[in-house]
């Protein structure tokens, strides 16, 4: 054979050879060495990063909480018996993601998105990372649209503002959860797309939201996220953060959401018993270093965006729960510190028959009126110094019987303005409506009306202005304001039903 037919062999040989493509990918690959309580130790995975998805032997997968010289800490998703020591594990390159997106209204999901109310999977919804970096201060615009909440001591007192992060706190059994699932209800026919995680609650509890949001026709444009009590710490873990993303969708598709995070207090104590069995070092309360990060980085991603990223905005909810009304322990203080204000609910005033149980020395909104549309801040500008003042002499007057009339005038005024603020669990009122009511109270058009008549009154007297004066409520409803013209109708409705009320 020529060595010119040689070469021709050698080069087509050649060629076959540099078309040949090999399918294959090296992923790096460790091995467990310890498996406990929900831990994994593994061997041989240097490159794992922190907070890195793994695939434990393809029976479960796990997050990467620790990285040390020689091994990595992580704990599993699901249930812990599926990883034992010997196991291979795999590291993924990607972070825990969840389905969002429209499919997901109306559904119940498990912290990794899995269905768990019955209807079936969830096909061909977009999926996104659970952990994200907050909105640049850049990105972000002006808290200045009112999330009305339908309950009218928070809406006139401790207004909340589309974009804004305030805290609903105070001690079990006080209306904590109610507040936030009658804003939700409230939200209905507003634009608003609602979520509400569930972070260690019983299962009978969130049940017994589902239904309520369910009767309220809320669950149209709401996700549960639920974690119940039985799940592990590592689920209970991710269930804001996986809430968290699937709101984010929607924001920064120019629209509105609100979250509820139910509550913050299991989640920090869920995030403790997973240091603890990682071998961190504890510190105050047995919590872990990094705890202030832990809902910093949740929180922060609540945000108001500007105009140029589409408008869209997250108001959160977090819920703390105290013990013996203790807000200065340790994760309470933390998460004041991070929300734009809160909403202290109290067992006295709840046990007192005063509910919404809301304390207005210590709630505040750090928005304030700027989230108020102009005819709220005019008519209640006053109620919180004259229901503070109201509270002082009501402390003072237990002491002593003999009280001058301008006193026993403010006592009595004070009384009925906190029948006026009294409200049913589950029944939400409209802005216009609070708006003309507070307008009577303010103006103490109601002071000849008995103060155990005063809810009655307020109810027959709206129900009178509609039939009688329905420009007026219609006025009220599209301008958010009361104009002079406005409130004299108000005062001569006032002044007609007055003689027709029967005390």
């Amino acid at each position: 054979m020529e060595q010119e037919e040689i070469t021709l062999i050698e080069t087509g040989i050649r060629k076959k050879i540099n078309s040949v493509t090999l399918d294959y990918a090296v992923k790096p690959a460790g091995r467990v060495s310890f498996s406990g309580d929900g831990v994994i130790k593994i061997d041989g995975l240097g490159s794992a990063k922190y907070g890195e998805l793994l695939d434990v032997g393809g029976e479960t997968q796990a997050i990467v909480l620790g990285l040390y010289e020689n091994e990595v800490d992580a704990i599993v998703l699901g249930e812990e018996d599926k990883a034992s020591a010997g196991m291979i594990v795999k590291a993924t390159g990607r972070i825990v993601e969840v389905p969002v997106g429209k499919k997901l209204l109306g559904r119940v999901v498990n912290p990794l998105g899995t269905p768990i109310d019955g209807m079936g999977e969830i096909k061909g919804a977009k999926r996104r990372p659970i952990e994200a970096p907050a909105p640049e201060i850049s990105d972000r615009g002006k808290v200045n649209t009112p999330l009305q909440t339908g309950i009218l001591a928070i809406d006139s007192m401790v207004p909340i503002g589309r974009g804004q992060r305030e805290l609903i706190i105070g001690d079990r059994q006080t209306g904590k959860t109610s507040i936030a699932i009658d804003s939700i209800i409230n939200q209905k026919g507003k634009g608003v797309v609602c979520i509400y995680v569930a972070i260690g609650q019983k299962a009978s509890s969130v049940s017994s939201i589902l239904h309520t949001l369910i009767e309220h026709d809320a669950m149209d444009y709401t996700v549960i996220v639920c974690s119940t009590a039985k799940d592990s710490a590592p689920l209970q873990y991710i269930a804001p953060y996986s809430g968290c993303a699937i709101a984010e969708e929607f924001m920064y598709e120019g629209k509105d959401v609100l979250i509820v995070y139910d509550d913050l207090s299991k989640h920090a104590v869920a995030y403790r018993s997973m240091s603890l069995l990682l071998k961190r070092p504890p510190g105050r309360e047995a919590y872990p270093g990094d705890i202030f990060y832990l809902h910093s980085r949740l929180l922060e991603r609540a945000a108001k965006l500007s105009a140029q990223k589409g408008g869209g905005s997250i108001t959160a909810l977090p819920i703390v729960e105290t013990l013996a009304g203790d807000i200065s322990s340790y994760v309470p203080t933390n998460i004041i510190s991070i929300t734009d204000g809160q909403i202290y609910l109290e067992s006295e005033l709840f046990n007192s028959g005063v509910r919404p149980a809301v304390n207005v020395g210590l709630s505040v909104s750090r928005v304030g009126s700027a989230a108020q549309v102009p005819g709220m801040k005019k008519v209640s500008g006053k109620l919180r110094l004259d229901l503070s003042q109201y509270r002082e002499l009501a402390v003072f007057a237990r002491f002593g019987s003999d009280l001058d009339s301008q006193t026993a005038a403010k006592l009595e005024q004070g009384r009925r303005t906190t029948e006026t603020l009294k409200q049913d669990v589950h029944v939400t009122i409209p802005v216009e409506r609070q708006i003309i009511l507070l307008y009577i109270t303010m103006k103490e058009l109601n002071k000849n009306v008995a103060v155990k008549d005063a809810a009655r009154f307020n109810e027959e007297f709206f129900g009178y202005l509609v039939a009688a004066y329905p420009q007026v409520v219609e006025d009220v409803r599209k301008s958010g304001d009361i104009s002079m013209d406005t409130g004299i109708a108000i005062e001569d409705a006032v002044e007609e039903f007055g003689r027709i009320f029967k005390k």
